[in-house]
């Protein structure tokens, strides 16, 4: 378990919400109370996405790039950044904007998942939505910048062309089909934006690293295993003394800071489930006692694990 399929994979709900509009300009649709994640890809013609945050400046995806956009209160993907919104969508309801003449079968459904006019010199574009969950996936999305933008590149064009083509049929499983296409393209646009972004995490930087990169798999793999840096060198064939510089140095905290980190995270959405013990919680990530659970949650989260639990019912 490496440390990005762990993130997804704790952090991930399931049934992400997949559509693809076919419309030809001017069009523009703005999202209000959106998911924490979304991706938006240009399949033809161009994009543009602003975030409603007053930072950050609007974007134009051309064929085949890929936005990223996490935990807006607003956000607008149009033909243009003047074209005022037409509609508005709130959820999964959608209504006409305030003062558009739009007639309301121009966004009339044409297949599943798929809605516009259809018209040649249309804009194509796909929209996945992800409702990530807990403090896993606050981790995850606070590796990212509001706005994320992924140029067009052949990594992520054939899982783009599955992706659409999946998007227009309606058979069965088809959700789960969904749901890991969109994850495909998630983690090859996550790869893409952090292998050219200064602001990648320090531990995937790390991952290209071989022993650095092993000892972060093992600790995901195993975070409840009463680990020792000692054990971790000996794993990786290290010394010591230079694993703990090394790790320090590329993950920007010791190995073991690392480990009660991530362990604070999967034990605060651990204790989200009311009928899970606190001393099962504590033994899942590595301690045999509860108390000394209790003392390492509040020295991170400045609060008790009792009282975190009541704070988040």
């Amino acid at each position: 378990m490496d440390v990005l399929s762990d993130l997804l994979h704790r952090a991930r709900a399931r049934n992400a919400l997949v559509r693809q509009l076919i419309q030809r300009p001017p069009w523009s649709l703005s999202f209000t109370d959106p998911p924490p994640l979304t991706v938006v890809t240009t399949l033809a013609g161009h994009t543009s996405v602003r975030v409603d945050d007053g930072d950050t400046a609007p974007v134009r995806l051309a064929a085949g790039d890929i936005a990223l956009i996490t935990r807006p209160a607003r956000y607008t993907i149009a033909d243009d950044p003047a074209t005022p919104p037409q509609v508005v969508i709130h959820g999964r309801r959608k209504r006409l904007a305030a003062g558009s003449a739009e007639a309301p079968d121009t966004h009339r459904n044409l297949a599943p998942r798929t809605y516009g006019d259809g018209l040649p010199g249309a804009t194509v574009m796909l929209r996945g939505a992800y409702e990530l969950r807990g403090d896993v996936g606050d981790r995850l999305l606070g590796m990212l910048p509001p706005l994320a933008v992924v140029p067009a590149g052949p990594a992520t064009r054939a899982a783009l062309a599955m992706l659409a083509t999946e998007a227009a049929r309606d058979e069965p499983g088809q959700d789960a089909v969904l749901d890991r296409l969109l994850d495909l393209v998630l983690v090859l646009a996550l790869r893409s934006w952090w292998a050219g972004a200064d602001t990648a995490p320090a531990w995937y930087q790390a991952l290209a690293d071989p022993p650095i990169g092993e000892a972060l798999r093992l600790l995901h793999e195993d975070p409840a295993r009463r680990w020792t840096v000692a054990e971790l060198a000996a794993q990786v064939g290290m010394g010591r003394a230079a694993f703990a510089a090394r790790f320090t140095a590329l993950v920007g905290e010791p190995p073991l800071t690392y480990l009660t980190g991530w362990r604070m995270t999967v034990a605060a959405d651990l204790l989200r489930d009311a009928e899970t013990t606190i001393a099962a919680v504590a033994q899942q990530v590595g301690y045999g006692d509860p108390f000394a659970f209790s003392v390492a949650f509040k020295r991170t989260r400045g609060v008790s694990p009792s009282i975190w639990r009541r704070g988040t019912h």
